[in-house]
């Protein structure tokens, strides 16, 4: 059993809670830090959490095996390696950090202490894309061509300016680190690295806080095609569709943490012409942040490493730096 910390009390750190319940069988959260505790006191208690009075008292305390960090982006680099410093596992949210040279700093500091570094890419538990991954690796779908992704909503109008969430060092491309990771990630995993970004972002709606609309087109170094948009200026919406040289996959909603339904429709090769309704598949229930905490914890009491350096949620954030130098430059960029 791991004993966790939570360090950040808000509403998702409050929500990764929730989804462990009491019942999880490798990991337990037992003690909480956030920079609000009057906030948080009354959940604490419901939970039965002790409240830590710092992120430091956490790393000290040998009642804690790892740290869960629901915490602004800027600050997860430097927090994991406090972790790794202090001998602790660390489940910290995506994006892994808003550098990459940072971000690289982090995964190989827990990589040299040996301690477990797991990133929050729930998507990644979702059965749905693991199906695609599938059909991409048996050969129903054929070569993997382009892929679109967009993962937009009214994020922009749930926060009061001055928020850390319209600060544009914490939101660098408006809703990538909120909502546009989690596609690149998606698409990386689906596709492999991203070689080349173009990509553009503008604040249209508010004259204040972060960039409301940001949009980008990929190239994969497996030469597939990608486009990705995020707005959060608008109303919830989510999709991710990847076409094949014989079939194309969807999915997508309104809400993106429920367990997701598959669109799947192919070419008919007796009869090219013929248009053909896609098939929906749909699978067992499931919690994904439970499953991607489980999975961290499984790993930290087998001492395996889940993210490395050089690992995808380290090329995430190289991403990510590349899609504002080319929305700086307006051209494209290549990533190493």
């Amino acid at each position: 059993m791991i004993r966790a910390a939570i360090i950040g009390m808000g509403s998702w750190g409050q929500h990764l809670v929730d989804c462990l319940g009491p019942d999880s069988p490798v990991i337990r959260v037992v003690a909480g830090a956030t920079r609000t505790p009057e906030k948080a006191c009354g959940f604490a208690e419901r939970h039965g959490l002790r409240m830590l009075p710092s992120y430091e008292a956490a790393l000290a305390d040998p009642e804690i095996d790892a740290v869960v960090l629901a915490t602004p982006h800027t600050q997860h680099t430097g927090q994991v390696v406090a972790a790794a410093q202090a001998g602790k596992h660390v489940f910290t949210e995506k994006p892994l950090g808003v550098s990459a040279a940072e971000a690289e700093r982090a995964a190989r500091a827990c990589a040299e202490a040996g301690v477990t570094l797991g990133v929050g890419y729930n998507w990644r538990f979702q059965p749905a894309l693991q199906a695609i991954k599938g059909l991409i690796e048996d050969g129903t779908l054929g070569r993997v061509l382009h892929m679109e992704g967009n993962f937009c909503g009214p994020s922009a109008y749930r926060f009061p300016e001055g928020h850390w969430r319209h600060d544009r060092n914490e939101g660098p491309a408006g809703g990538m680190t909120g909502r546009g990771v989690h596609v690149v990630d998606a698409m990386m995993y689906l596709a492999g690295p991203i070689a080349q970004v173009t990509a553009q972002s503008f604040r249209l709606v508010q004259d204040f806080g972060m960039d409301d609309t940001t949009s980008m087109l990929f190239r994969f170094e497996g030469g597939a095609t990608g486009y990705l948009g995020t707005v959060i200026a608008t109303a919830e919406t989510w999709r991710l569709q990847v076409f094949g040289s014989n079939a194309w996959a969807e999915v997508g909603d309104v809400e993106h943490l429920t367990t997701w339904d598959l669109k799947l429709c192919k070419i008919d090769r007796t009869n090219v012409t013929k248009k053909g309704r896609p098939e929906i598949l749909t699978f067992p229930k499931t919690s994904t942040e439970r499953a991607e905490l489980e999975h961290f914890a499984r790993a930290a009491m087998a001492r395996k490493p889940l993210v490395g350096p050089g690992g995808d949620p380290v090329r995430n954030v190289a991403v990510l730096e590349a899609i504002l130098e080319s929305a700086r430059a307006g051209a494209p960029v290549r990533l190493s």
